[in-house]
């Protein structure tokens, strides 16, 4: 056997397990429940060491795609997919998500280098895709610095985790709360917090 497949494959179920395991542990640490939102931007160009936007990989995206996605449909939470600045960081979510929420469709199909290997696995992968260009997910991963802060709603928290990378990428996580409003004589429902 090739030994440049074997790494490839340890690498991408090294990733599989790293993109699953932050996944799970964000859903808990965010107390994310079914029918929620978790929006991701991935650089697969990062994920192995390259600069963003540079050596966009399908099969780092899928490995990657399929280690969160396996997390999040095992807890009914929907994931909406950054595509690269290319598409200005429009979303790939599921029609099903677009019309619950009453999002405004636009019309773009992710490319590898137009999109990126991320947001075309999810493309190829979801029952029936759709793009958006604006969505206020309940929390977020950010999987080599691919700025998805626009993506969440208003008040982000940011959200520590065990695992600050997938392959070599930077992690970062958010969970979002809902604002506190009132003055010194407010009261606040913490589980809102």
């Amino acid at each position: 056997m090739n030994n440049n497949i074997l790494t490839t494959e340890r690498f991408n179920d090294k990733i599989y397990n790293q993109a699953k395991s932050a996944t799970q542990e964000v859903i808990m640490k965010s107390k994310l429940q079914a029918g929620d939102v978790l929006v991701v931007g991935c650089s697969s160009s990062e994920i192995i060491g390259e600069t963003i936007g540079q050596a966009s990989s399908i099969d780092v995206a899928q490995a990657t795609f399929a280690g969160i996605y396996d997390a999040l449909n095992a807890n009914g939470i929907y994931l909406a997919a950054q595509c690269c600045e290319h598409l200005n960081r429009a979303i790939i979510i599921e029609k099903e998500l677009a019309v619950r929420d009453r999002i405004q469709l636009v019309n773009v199909v992710p490319q590898p280098k137009a999109g990126g290997s991320f947001a075309t696995t999810a493309y190829k992968t979801f029952a029936n895709p759709v793009a958006v260009e604006h969505i206020k997910a309940d929390a977020g991963m950010d999987i080599g610095d691919t700025l998805i802060g626009m993506h969440l709603k208003d008040v982000a928290v940011p959200l520590r985790i065990s695992t600050d990378k997938i392959g070599e990428a930077h992690l970062v996580c958010a969970r979002t709360r809902a604002k506190f409003i009132g003055g010194e004589r407010a009261v606040y429902d913490e589980r809102l917090a």
